[in-house]
């Protein structure tokens, strides 16, 4: 009788454990990755970039920074009309790269050498896209293009008025080039670039 008692008594503890087990569990259901919110300037205010050294004018944002890569005296000495406009508070900027058409830069060299600079993300990206862009101005025209997917630049694009001048952009970010995460700075500032396209004049 005792072997007996002590028989149930396992199998009431045995189905116990089992019941106690059973209601623990919980249909697990992953969680979506998530991304900090990004709030960007509500207005968009405009400054005139304007000097004595570089062949051409246009309007950058208020809230961009102008800056130049001072660690490098080479580029400073040769290429005085190279610069950024930077978003520090975004860690993003906008490369201005700008070359005069000569014997040795030549448009077609120009042209090719920044369609490889683009096609350098095809490793990345998901899909280039060209459109081309017309500026306000006279003599401002050129491609833009739109790098899709976990590509480091997002948007590049170059205008020319096919005779003197050659003007290349890019915008870049300084963050894990995730689409999904930079996809709302990218279309953000890509408006940016757009108004500098459309507010640059040759001189």
């Amino acid at each position: 009788m005792k072997g007996i008692k002590n028989i149930t008594g396992k199998i009431v503890v045995f189905f116990t454990a089992v019941l106690l087990l059973a209601a623990c569990k919980e249909n697990y259901m992953p969680k979506r990755t998530g991304y900090f919110r990004i709030d960007f300037p509500a207005e968009r205010t405009f400054l005139r970039y304007e000097q004595p050294s570089c062949p051409f004018t246009f309007e950058y944002p208020s809230y961009g920074v102008l800056q130049k890569e001072a660690e490098n005296q080479d580029e400073l000495t040769n290429h005085p009309c190279w610069f950024n406009v930077a978003f520090p508070e975004y860690k993003g900027k906008i490369y201005l790269s700008y070359t005069a058409i000569d014997a040795n830069n030549t448009l077609d060299k120009l042209v090719r050498d920044s369609y490889k600079l683009t096609f350098k993300h095809t490793v990345k990206a998901d899909y280039i896209d060209e459109t081309v862009i017309q500026g306000k101005n006279p003599g401002v025209s050129g491609i833009m293009y739109d790098v899709g997917g976990n590509a480091a630049s997002g948007v590049q694009f170059y205008v020319t008025d096919s005779s003197r001048h050659f003007l290349r952009g890019s915008l870049y970010f300084f963050a894990p080039p995730n689409a999904d995460s930079i996809a709302p700075a990218v279309a953000y500032f890509r408006k940016d670039v757009e108004h500098i396209i459309e507010t640059l004049q040759w001189k």
